[in-house]
């Protein structure tokens, strides 16, 4: 789990059987995954709650911690593409996403698969291997 880098903890924000998004004192949202399979409606509302943190605090950043997770499905691909990276940008300013990659090689490709489907989305995704790397580049972020 993404740790603080300042006296501030992280906090818990939402929690389901899909994942934990947890607030960082850094300025960005954790979007931490859980193992194993999900339903459908569980991954709609941890994102749909993902969505609204960033709303609510203002901020532009996330960590998709994906290295537990299983490979989306071919509707939530569905569903994320159109509700997260073809829709017009949520703001004014660009949303950036630092990925953790899965460990599971289907669940990388099914990754690869939405980062292609994805249009003109306003937000701005890297991936990476390794968590340092993945926060050093989302702190260097606007």
């Amino acid at each position: 789990m993404p740790t603080s880098t300042s006296s501030q903890p992280v906090k818990l924000y939402f929690e389901n059987s899909a994942g934990s998004l947890l607030e960082h004192p850094g300025g960005y949202v954790v979007v931490q995954y859980k193992a194993g399979k999900r339903r459908f409606e569980e991954l709609q509302a941890f994102l749909t709650k993902a969505k609204e943190l960033l709303q609510q605090r203002g901020w532009h950043k996330l960590l998709g911690d994906q290295r537990e997770m299983a490979a989306y499905t071919e509707q939530e691909r569905a569903w994320i593409t159109e509700n997260w990276l073809n829709k017009p940008a949520w703001s004014d300013q660009p949303y950036y996403g630092a990925i953790l990659l899965s460990h599971d090689v289907f669940a990388r490709l099914s990754m690869n698969l939405i980062i292609n489907e994805a249009r003109e989305s306003g937000l701005v995704y890297r991936l990476f291997e390794e968590e340092a790397a993945a926060v050093a580049w989302l702190l260097q972020q606007p």
